[in-house]
């Protein structure tokens, strides 16, 4: 295979993948399940902006993949009843770039910017007026021909999206008025969530299956749902078209997802640990050793290890927790890892 059919491949399979996602994204927060006090405080920000006749103030949402940012994004668009115009970090190059949007915007839009950690340090500068004085200064040409246009902007709410919030400037996240975290779900609100998608979906979910990807999907939606697609082809092919909890169980199995909630890869990640006597074991290392970048170890599958205690994060590197050493099948530990 040639290496443009492959990008075609990969590109087909993302778009496919955003498409089955946004038919399942809520407009709305009255179909958000989930996120409550975010909730809240969201809709009192709107209303008050509303109230004003202003647009709203710009807004930051942080937090792991998968847990409704982008989602989030939209259903603000959509209550504020104003259109959103999308793109990401890496899509923004240059100033330019930046600039062709701001100045197709109208008033009170909104600018949704995914992984906005990954701007470059020249378009998150241009950000700063633009966001603060609604104008941007570019410059064309260089040397003796160079010239500097002052562009004004309309008024607008930038809601940027990142899952590695350290890694903004301080003067950039200062410039954000409304900042708001994002937690795992709880396995009511994501059975809430199953329950929503299997309509959409069309899939006949019953309770106890849904409680049963809901209690193994590491308290994320983007995870339940997939759970749940998986779980109607299993339905579908060996059951009677139902998603009982035998089936989301023989899904779960052949997904390689265990009781606990660990996949595949996260058993990696304890067994290496156990390998190198329960750590420290440096991230570099542990990322090699399983054969993962260290940007995906540490903001997909580490999370969800450390919320559940099957590791702690040190100065020194990752260590294995003793629920580590167990979900690794050891009963001991060795004497003072801990303590």
């Amino acid at each position: 295979m040639s290496a443009d059919s492959s990008d075609r491949e990969v590109l087909t399979r993302k778009n496919a993948d955003h498409a089955f996602e946004n038919r399942l994204r809520p407009r709305r927060f009255e179909d958000f399940p989930g996120q409550e006090q975010l909730c809240r405080n969201l809709r009192v920000y709107i209303e008050a902006a509303r109230k004003r006749g202003e647009p709203l103030d710009h807004i930051l949402f942080s937090g792991p993949p998968g847990l409704g940012k982008t989602t989030l994004a939209g259903i603000v668009a959509a209550e504020m009843d104003v259109e959103s115009h999308v793109t990401s970090g890496p899509a923004l190059e240059r100033p330019a770039d930046l600039a062709g949007l701001l100045t197709s915007m109208k008033e009170g839009q909104i600018l949704f910017v995914d992984e906005i950690h990954r701007l470059s340090n020249v378009v998150e500068e241009y950000l700063y007026s633009a966001m603060e004085d609604w104008a941007i200064d570019i410059v064309m040409d260089s040397g003796v021909y160079a010239k500097s246009i002052h562009l004004t902007i309309p008024r607008f709410t930038l809601v940027g999206a990142t899952t590695r919030e350290g890694l903004l400037t301080a003067p950039f996240r200062a410039r954000f008025g409304i900042l708001e975290r994002l937690d795992y779900y709880a396995p009511e609100d994501l059975q809430r969530i199953l329950a929503r998608s299997a309509v959409i979906l069309g899939v006949k979910l019953d309770e106890e299956g849904g409680r049963e990807l809901a209690r193994r999907c590491r308290g994320t939606p983007r995870i339940a749902n997939r759970f749940l697609s998986r779980a109607r082809d299993v339905a579908e092919v060996t059951g009677d078209g139902i998603v009982t909890s035998a089936i989301a169980a023989e899904t779960l199995r052949m997904l390689g997802v265990d009781a606990g909630g660990l996949t595949e890869m996260d058993r990696r990640i304890l067994e290496t640990l156990v390998k190198h006597d329960g750590g420290p074991v440096g991230l570099k290392t542990l990322a090699v050793t399983i054969g993962e970048t260290e940007d995906t170890l540490e903001n997909v599958y580490e999370p969800f290890l450390i919320r559940e205690g099957y590791l702690v994060k040190t100065p020194a590197g990752r260590k294995l927790a003793p629920r580590g050493w167990e979900a690794a099948g050891k009963s001991g530990r060795p004497a003072g890892l801990f303590g």
